[in-house]
């Protein structure tokens, strides 16, 4: 069942419903090639009851034709032919399932440094993301590049999960120097202690992954499977001003509605009702919001998350790619955006090169005017005025836009404060953007 909280519209003053979601958890896998993540996603799904059967007969097969006395539960994940020749991840693997307590959508990520732009892509939207790493081997590089980029992508919490505890005999010092290792790290990061937990688990063999084990008594935390079902869960960013990229206008004109005249979007943050003093940006017109409609009937208000049908007291010139907000807080008007981008292409970004700029539903002409400095993972510090930016690296540039677009900082909305960038020449994403400067902490 959905909570629900009392807040006070930051646009209107009144107080509002809203539901808090505390029964959805998006989460995201990460960690080293080889520490077990599509395993331990794989006894997840299989403890949890959440495979078909003909989806286990399957890798009860696949398995006994690869001569393993038991199920590999990796390739419940790992469905890329690819994937299972070579034994690791390679895409995001979008994984569904339910307990009594809480819904999940996971997504498991590569562990090869060279998929890291596909670790971005699925740590976007998490809420938590529970990091692997092998108890022989503990805080690895790419245990730390992870870290890093978690962090730089607001995920706020993290679940570092010591995977092979089996194979170092249950040890407690080898986990407890682990533990300490990683929240030193962890801090640096700015991460608070009570956001990250340590739990030894083998995922091969079920240990403290959905029941505690009696085979690690020095350990007193929760199960992955009880944490994931009772840690806090944040809100969508009702308490945030309001925002909704425009998808679509719509406008039937039919005998029955010959002047309805909606703007359709799913609203980014913040709450709307009628009433509301709204502004269009990036004309800047101001008027009120007359309806909240939906496919379902009006709403009393509309909150992040939903999809809605806007109805203005005013007719404006509107369309698609136009973002309403509050009117008095509204994003700042700007052709000119000091960002981080993690770059995610082949070819190198460098200085004076041509891009698209895809913010919320608009996509505009733009140019790489500078790159100021890039993100050293593993010594927490910058490199002031790289020559490029390749693949996998993160870094602080200016681009200046064709068009003036509506932004907020990414550390104020994740969703608002996002954007890709484009190649011109064939449409392939080239980068993930975020409007700000997250880096200066690390500066040097």
């Amino acid at each position: 069942m959905t909570e629900t909280t009392t807040r006070t519209a930051p646009d209107s003053g009144t107080e509002v419903t809203l539901p808090v979601h505390t029964d959805l958890l998006r989460l995201a896998t990460a960690g080293s090639v080889d520490d077990g993540k599509s395993t331990l996603v794989g006894r997840l799904l299989h403890d949890t009851k959440s495979v078909l059967a003909d989806q286990l007969d399957a890798v009860h097969q696949a398995s006994a034709d690869r001569g393993l006395s038991a199920p590999d539960l990796s390739l419940l994940v790992d469905g890329l032919r690819a994937e299972r020749e070579q034994g690791i991840t390679i895409d995001v693997a979008y994984r569904y399932f339910a307990t009594p307590k809480r819904s999940f959508v996971l997504a498991d990520t590569p562990g090869h440094v060279q998929y890291t732009r596909n670790t971005v892509t699925g740590a976007s939207t998490a809420q938590l993301a529970v990091l692997l790493v092998d108890a022989r081997n503990g805080v690895v590089e790419q245990t730390r590049r992870h870290a890093a980029v978690l962090a730089l992508l607001g995920v706020p919490r993290l679940v570092l999960a010591v995977n092979k505890i089996d194979m170092v005999d249950f040890d407690e010092a080898t986990f407890t120097g682990i533990a300490e290792e990683f929240s030193a790290h962890a801090r640096a990061l700015g991460y608070t202690d009570d956001a990250v937990v340590t739990i030894p688990v083998s995922a091969l063999l079920g240990d403290n992954v959905v029941d505690r084990s009696d085979n690690t008594p020095w350990y007193s935390g929760p199960s992955l499977l009880e944490h994931l079902e009772s840690v806090p869960v944040a809100p969508d960013p009702h308490d945030a001003p309001f925002r909704m990229p425009v998808q679509y206008v719509i406008r039937p004109r039919t005998a029955e509605y010959p002047d309805y005249r909606g703007y359709a979007g799913t609203i980014g943050a913040g709450v709307v009702s009628a009433g509301d003093e709204v502004v269009a940006l990036p004309a800047g017109v101001r008027t009120k919001v007359a309806k909240v409609d939906t496919a379902d009937g009006e709403l009393e208000q509309g909150a992040a998350g939903h999809s809605v049908t806007l109805l203005l007291e005013d007719d404006l010139d509107i369309s698609r790619g136009d973002l309403i907000a509050t009117a008095a807080t509204a994003p700042k008007l700007t052709d000119e955006l000091d960002a981080t981008v993690c770059w995610l292409a082949e070819k190198a970004l460098s200085a004076g090169q041509k891009v698209l700029v895809k913010h919320g539903t608009r996509t505009v002409q733009a140019m790489v005017t500078d790159l100021s400095a890039r993100f050293d993972e593993q010594q927490l510090s910058s490199v002031a005025a790289p020559d490029s930016l390749q693949l996998n690296e993160i870094g602080q540039i200016q681009l200046r836009t064709a068009e003036q677009l509506p932004v907020d900082d990414y550390a104020d909305s994740r969703r608002t404060g996002a954007f890709l960038v484009i190649d011109p020449s064939d449409g392939t994403t080239l980068a993930a953007g975020m409007v700000g400067d997250p880096l200066a902490p690390f500066a040097r």
